[in-house]
């Protein structure tokens, strides 16, 4: 029995609260996407038990109704018609969702979306960092050889360098232009700036600068004018190497006068006001305000550090709170502490505090890539958390362990423990900036220092495969049309459409659907994500693919085209609601490697060529490549039989 759209639409609006309670409504390929403003006026029982809906769960802020390919959009057109509601975008629907978390919750997701995509960068270079400096450390010769020289160069490019492709990304985020946000990010990174990786060293500041006070100097833009202690406008002359948040704060800011600007200056004259002013604002409010700022934290946290880690509480609380620091881009300032430790009494006992916290987050960070199921987070965590192990923590933090909250603060935990282990043992460190696996060529007792790491990150290991559950994202994903696929016949012959459709998939349609990939068949219960192997879109089929060209299955109407290509939903005769769906969770590859030949509304007959995909590009993207072959609405049909 057909469904009856507009019964089951009415349904949704009266549970869900009405349309009151509705911020905003769009579709995918097969659910009704919805941001509801007060989720305790869900009837969530009733809900799931209204005739169309085959399954409801909630994901990022949004109530998803799972409907099926073509009949989700039919639904949708209801649920508007009940509503009054205007259509919205999947992104409209984010973006909506997004605004009603918390806004700790909307922080940690921008510092998650700046940090994914640059990840590849700062993992190949912590990973490189951290075996160098151990060499070196290991190998005293060889420190002062050339080879050593270039790797250590080519190793800490993309530290020194940090805030630059921060910016980069961080525009991309914020919607701020990318060329304007390097600029900002080099400033930060100024040659005429003071590294500030030597903010502490009273050294490199006198040599810098050609000072003797160990001070370091001052632009004042408007003179000695004072507000109680504070100059206005007093620049200190350092730059934010190793820094996170004062860049991205930055950007930020940059983002919004940029836009502000395109909005109320003339276009005549926007390409020569617009770039200068927000470079000039930006740079201003940067250097005025945000280095202010963390001048200040540096001194606080410096401070607070020496005091606390002389005896074992203020140890375990530094361990604890050591990678915050490091979020903040803080950490840098240690060194005066470990310097200060060797000139006075010989022995540096911070170095187990650091190591103590940072294979703590090596722990965390590894729990996630054995527990986890994706793909691409496994080729991301586990990478990582080597880098942490040799000492290099921000691909682990930054790429995993902070995204996910729990796993940071499991790596907390962890970091406490083996610096309260480690201060009550009395070890220390005959030199400093070596942490993890690379500081036994420094601690001054092996033994007790094994037994230091084990705690640590044997702790955040346990904490993290205890506490943290990975959110796994539902594999099928957007729909709409394309803008410039054509229809087009498939290029192969008769006899090869013949060939590609002659197995039957499903056996009691009487050969009405054929398979329309080449390769092996797998039962839908073996395809690697839960949504499509529990039955909840619908019965069917995956295919291992042979080769990366789909054939329409059946005569019908094309009834969805996703907008990344990767899936394609077709109506066929008997009702018949077919999902056809490349790959898993490869909506993230966003269309690269995917080529549509149809759009939505087209018709289409059995063995025609409707998409072309790179089986390569899949497995490069890691990827499953499995073909989901689903009939969404095989709840219609009586006996079904799979083969």
């Amino acid at each position: 029995m057909a469904l009856d759209y507009r019964k089951c639409a009415e349904q949704i609006v009266s549970l869900i609260g009405g349309r009151e309670n509705v911020a905003q409504a769009a579709h995918c390929a097969t659910r009704l996407r919805l941001v509801i403003k007060d989720n305790s006026k869900i009837d969530k029982a009733a809900l799931e038990n209204v005739d169309g809906v085959k399954g409801m769960f909630e994901s990022n802020g949004q109530l998803q109704l799972i409907i099926g390919t073509g009949t989700v959009n039919k639904v949708y057109d209801e649920f508007l018609a009940v509503t009054g509601m205007t259509a919205a975008t999947k992104d409209d629907v984010k973006a909506a969702a997004a605004a009603k978390q918390p806004a700790w919750k909307r922080a940690l997701k921008s510092v998650g979306d700046v940090f994914v995509p640059i990840l590849p960068a700062i993992v190949a270079s912590g990973l490189m960092m951290g075996v160098v400096e151990a060499l070196g450390k290991a190998i005293p010769s060889f420190a002062s050889t050339d080879w050593y020289a270039f790797l250590d160069m080519v190793a800490n490019t993309a530290f020194a360098f940090l805030p630059v492709i921060v910016a980069i990304s961080a525009a991309r985020v914020f919607g701020g232009n990318v060329y304007l946000a390097a600029v900002i990010g080099l400033m930060m990174v100024h040659t005429g700036l003071l590294n500030g990786w030597n903010v502490g060293s009273t050294d490199a500041i006198n040599s810098f600068f050609g000072v003797t006070d160990g001070n370091i100097p001052t632009w004042n833009l408007f003179g000695d004018l004072k507000i109680g202690d504070y100059v206005l406008g007093s620049i200190s002359r350092h730059g934010y190497q190793g820094h996170v948040i004062p860049v991205m704060i930055a950007i930020w800011l940059m983002s919004k006068v940029e836009k502000w600007l395109h909005e109320h200056v003339n276009e005549m004259i926007d390409l020569f006001v617009v770039p200068i002013t927000t470079v000039f604002v930006t740079a201003i409010f940067t250097f005025v305000v945000i280095g202010p700022i963390f001048a200040t934290l540096e001194n606080f946290v410096l401070k607070g550090a020496q005091w606390l880690v002389q005896f074992p509480p203020g140890a375990m609380i530094m361990g604890a709170i050591y990678p915050a620091t490091v979020v903040m881009g803080l950490h840098h300032m240690y060194n005066v502490i470990e310097a200060g430790m060797l000139s006075s009494v010989g022995l540096n006992t911070w170095m187990p505090i650091a190591s103590a916290a940072n294979f703590a987050q090596f722990g965390a960070c590894l729990a996630v890539g054995i527990k986890c199921k994706q793909a691409k987070l496994k080729t991301v965590a586990v990478p990582s958390s080597m880098s942490a192990a040799l000492g290099i923590t921000e691909p682990a933090i930054f790429g995993v362990n902070f995204r996910f909250m729990k796993p940071f603060i499991c790596g907390m935990a962890g970091g406490a423990a083996g610096a309260l282990f480690g201060s009550i043992a009395k070890i220390g460190a005959t030199a400093y900036g070596v942490t993890g696996i690379p500081g036994y060529l420094t601690i001054d007792n092996p033994a007790i220092y094994t037994i230091l790491l084990i705690i640590s990150g044997g702790v955040a290991f346990a904490l993290t495969m205890f506490f943290w559950e990975e959110n796994v994202a539902p594999a099928a994903e957007t729909a709409g049309t394309t803008d410039a696929a054509q229809t087009e016949t498939a290029d192969a012959s008769t006899d090869d459409a013949a060939e590609v459709t002659s197995k039957i998939v499903i056996s009691c349609l009487a050969g009405k659907i054929g398979q329309p990939v080449k390769g092996e068949i797998i039962s839908y219960k073996d395809i690697p994500d839960e949504t499509f192997a529990s039955g909840v879109l619908g019965e069917g089929v995956g295919i291992q693919p042979a080769e990366g060209i789909v054939y329409a299955p059946m005569d019908g109407e094309i009834s969805s085209v996703a907008d990344s290509k990767h899936a394609i939903g077709i109506t066929g005769p008997e009702d018949m609601e077919l999902l056809i769906h490349v790959g898993v969770d490869t909506v993230e590859m966003k269309g690269d490697g995917f080529t549509t030949f149809v759009e939505e509304g087209d018709k289409v007959v059995k063995g025609q060529k409707i998409m072309e995909f790179d089986i390569e590009k899949i497995k490069a993207a890691g990827k499953p490549d499995t073909v989901v072959v689903l009939l969404t609405n095989s709840d219609d049909y009586e006996n079904l039989e799979l083969s």
